[in-house]
């Protein structure tokens, strides 16, 4: 347009000074023509020199803008040039996709330089066991500490984690996290009473009676308790404290024997019952050194099996008895008096004998 403008000008102006020859039958003067090529040529340079200088500034700019960058990913080095401005935008121009919890060093927004080295580190497939309820997470961090602290996942001083803290994440990993709690536990307890058994030798065996009545005492039990995701796990005592004592039973157990009973005051079986003419006789030679005819130590014991004479042809030797008034005891004796239906029961000593004398008792043959 700027032309147009300047050739009308200029030949309008010129046109009476010039002469002018018929060309196609147009009217061009010739210095005319000569001149608006020297003014065309006049106004292009500027432009073009604009125009050089302009494309000379890009393709140094460019040129300047211009990295080599690595990537390093998924155990590939990749090298490559770019004149973009960030780790993302270089990123995207490769096509190198991240996932939503990938991690690269440096940081997407970070400004390029030329050399620099892209690290990308890929998320692994993480599952938590916390506290019983089942987690799948992806982290790209180094270890279960800082992957924890980057998923907020904030635990307890006493809870139990495995692996440990510093363990390495690898694709896959299965964590247990375990909640862990101390809870003080008092609890009261009853104490049981003690029976305690006075025998008493005026009392026949077949009785029984109580003097005081027991009763159940208490006490407090303060116990450390650990629950490991609600469920108790163990429990330790630390104090043990007496509410209330407990109070003794006491019982009288009659020990004079007039049927053969337990201790506890149960009838035992017994295979025949006879009365006998019952005499004594004492440890002549000393208790200890008296011996039966059967060849067993003559023994006297209230409490337990006493050695006696008998009949061996009416009670063999080994033979238990019950002997009323005396106890229990064994067959092991004989004497030339003893004869059928009679015993001889046997004391240590002479005075014992002498106050048992002569009694017509029943005597129990024990099944």
């Amino acid at each position: 347009m700027e032309f147009d403008k300047y050739f009308k000008k200029s030949y309008y102006f010129y046109k009476p000074f010039y002469k002018t020859r018929e060309m196609g039958g147009n009217f061009i003067n010739t210095k005319h023509n000569a001149l608006i090529k020297n003014t065309v040529h006049k106004s292009i340079i500027p432009i073009i020199i604009f125009l050089l200088i302009t494309a000379l500034f890009t393709t140094i700019l460019i040129s300047l803008n211009r990295k080599t960058i690595s990537v390093n990913v998924d155990g590939q080095h990749i090298q490559f040039v770019t004149n973009r401005s960030t780790v993302e935008e270089a990123l995207n121009e490769q096509n190198i996709e991240l996932g939503p919890k990938d991690k690269t060093q440096p940081t997407l927004d970070t400004s390029l330089k030329n050399h620099d080295i892209i690290t990308i580190k890929r998320a692994v497939n993480v599952t938590i066991d916390l506290y019983g309820k089942k987690l799948v997470v992806q982290s790209a961090e180094n270890d279960i500490k800082s992957m924890l602290t980057s998923e907020e996942i904030v635990l307890n001083p006493t809870d139990k984690i495995n692996p440990g803290m510093e363990t390495l994440l690898y694709d896959g990993i299965h964590i247990d996290i375990i909640n862990v709690e101390k809870k003080t536990v008092i609890e009261s307890v009853p104490l049981k009473y003690n029976t305690i058994v006075k025998k008493d030798r005026s009392l026949a065996n077949t009785k029984k009676k109580t003097v005081q009545e027991g009763k159940a005492g208490e006490k407090q039990i303060s116990m450390n308790v650990v629950y490991e995701n609600n469920k108790e796990v163990s429990r330790k005592v630390i104090e043990e404290k007496v509410i209330k004592s407990p109070v003794d039973e006491i019982i009288t157990q009659g020990t004079y024997p007039v049927k053969p009973v337990s201790e506890s005051g149960e009838a035992l079986a017994y295979s025949r019952k006879f009365t006998a003419k019952a005499t004594a006789y004492w440890a002549i030679r000393g208790v200890g050194k008296t011996y039966t005819a059967s060849g067993r130590k003559a023994v006297y014991n209230p409490d337990g099996y006493s050695t006696i004479a008998v009949d061996p042809k009416v009670i063999p030797y080994g033979t238990k008895l019950f002997v009323e008034g005396y106890g229990f005891a064994i067959a092991a004796d004989t004497g030339t008096s003893i004869k059928g239906d009679t015993v001889d029961v046997y004391f240590n000593t002479y005075k014992e004998a002498c106050n048992w004398g002569l009694k017509y008792v029943d005597v129990y043959v024990l099944k």
